[in-house]
């Protein structure tokens, strides 16, 4: 726990800022913009100068690109027909169109007559 003699007095550290406030203001105007001469330090990559690519690299890429879209192609084709022929009960969608067909299919086969 703190005791009172613990606790800086906030009137030193109000003299304190106040001391130091032309430091600061003049640590605040100084140009930000570094020196064109001095190394750049680390950025972040949205302001870093963008490097364009060669020719031989956007068509590797692309060439990349293609592939994987063709590969992806073959492997939809042959989950649609690894499905086929589907099964009677996965061609009515829903549950509500599957009950009237089990109904209609349990009347047909009864020797009920509708009048």
């Amino acid at each position: 726990m703190n005791t009172p003699e613990d606790r800086p007095n906030p009137d030193d550290a109000l003299a304190r800022a106040r001391a130091a406030r032309k430091q600061m203001a003049a640590a605040l105007d100084e140009d930000q913009e570094p020196d064109p001469d001095e190394p750049p330090g680390w950025q972040p990559i949205w302001t870093r100068p963008r490097k364009p690519k060669s020719e031989a690299a956007k068509k590797a890429e692309l060439r990349k690109q293609r592939k994987r879209l063709q590969e992806a192609t073959k492997r939809r084709l042959a989950a649609g027909n690894a499905r086929r022929p589907r099964s009677r009960q996965s061609r009515i969608g829903n549950a509500a169109a599957r009950r009237d067909a089990r109904t209609l299919s349990r009347m047909r086969h009864s020797s009920a007559w509708l009048w």
